[in-house]
C-alpha cells in the first residue's frame, strides 16, 4: 500500500527543518568562534600558578581587533589588524608563535612597543623601573619529574597591575638578561612560571608581532586534573577542579 502523499511531504519538510537547524547552529558557532570567543586548553605549566595544566578557558577575539589569525585556519585574506588596539601591560594573551604560526602560545604581556625590558636577579625591569615583588608563600611543583618547592610572589608591574608568579630558584638561565628593546608593532611576553617558560627572553619566541595576537584570555570555564582527559566523563567527579570554574583570568 502506498504511503499517503501528505505523510511523505510532512517527513520531507521535517528533514528540511532539521537540516536548516543544523546549518544555523554551525553558522552561529562559527560566527562566535571567529569574532567573539574561542575556547583553548592549557597543555603545559609555563603559566603557573595563574593557569594549570588541564585548564580550559575562553579567549575574547575582539579584544585587540582582528587579524588573519582570527579567521579559521588563518586564511590570509588581509594583512595587519582591523579595529586594532594595543593590549595592556599585564594582559594574558594567546598568540601564534612567530616561528611556527600553526602553534598557539599563551603568555603575559610585559613589554609594549618601544619599551625596554630587562631581568636582573629574577626581577623584571620595565624602562628601568623594577617590578615590585611581594612574597605570598610556597607551592609544590616538579622539574624533570623531580618534586620541588617553588616560591610564589605577587608581582606589581609599573602601573600597579598585579598577578602571581612562580620562582623555582635563583640563578636560572633567564634570571639575568640583557636589555630587550621592543620594536614598533611588537610586544614582549613572559610566562608566570618564570624559570620554566619559553617566552620572549628566548630566541624560540622572541618579540611577538601584534598581528599574531589571537585574543585576550578572559575566564576559566572548566578545569581537570592531569590524570583525567576531557572525554573521560566518569572521572569528572574526582578530577574536576571545582574551585577554579568560572574564575576570571588576571
Amino acid at each position: 500500500m502506498r504511503e499517503p502523499a501528505t505523510i511523505t511531504a510532512r517527513r520531507a519538510g521535517g528533514l528540511r527543518e532539521s537540516l536548516k537547524t543544523v546549518v544555523y547552529a554551525v553558522a552561529i558557532a562559527m560566527f562566535v568562534r571567529t569574532f567573539l570567543f574561542e575556547p583553548f586548553n592549557i597543555p603545559s605549566g609555563s603559566m603557573k600558578p595563574t593557569l594549570l595544566v588541564g585548564d580550559y578557558l575562553f579567549v575574547s577575539k575582539y579584544a585587540y581587533g582582528y587579524s588573519r589569525f582570527s579567521l579559521p585556519f588563518g586564511l590570509p585574506l588581509f594583512e595587519g589588524r582591523i579595529f586594532g588596539s594595543l593590549p595592556e601591560r599585564g594582559d594574558v594573551v594567546v598568540f601564534k608563535l612567530p616561528s611556527d604560526e600553526s602553534t598557539d602560545y599563551i603568555k603575559r604581556v610585559i613589554g609594549l612597543p618601544r619599551d625596554r625590558i630587562q631581568v636582573r636577579e629574577g626581577v623584571v625591569y620595565v624602562n628601568g623601573e623594577p617590578a615590585r615583588l611581594e612574597p605570598v608563600g610556597e607551592t609544590e611543583d616538579e622539574e624533570d619529574g623531580r618534586p620541588l618547592r617553588a616560591r610564589v610572589y605577587r608581582e606589581y608591574l609599573p602601573g600597579d597591575r598585579d598577578h602571581l608568579i612562580m620562582d623555582l630558584g635563583s640563578n636560572s638561565r633567564f634570571d639575568n638578561t640583557g636589555v630587550f628593546e621592543v620594536p614598533e608593532g611588537y610586544i614582549f611576553v613572559m610566562g608566570d612560571n618564570r624559570d620554566n617558560s619559553l617566552d620572549s627572553r628566548s630566541s624560540h619566541v622572541g618579540f611577538v608581532p601584534l598581528e599574531n595576537l589571537v585574543g585576550r584570555a578572559e575566564i576559566l570555564f572548566f578545569s581537570l586534573k592531569p590524570e583525567a582527559r576531557f572525554w573521560e566523563i566518569w572521572k569528572w567527579p574526582w578530577a574536576v577542579r571545582f574551585e577554579r570554574l568560572f574564575r576570571p583570568i588576571h
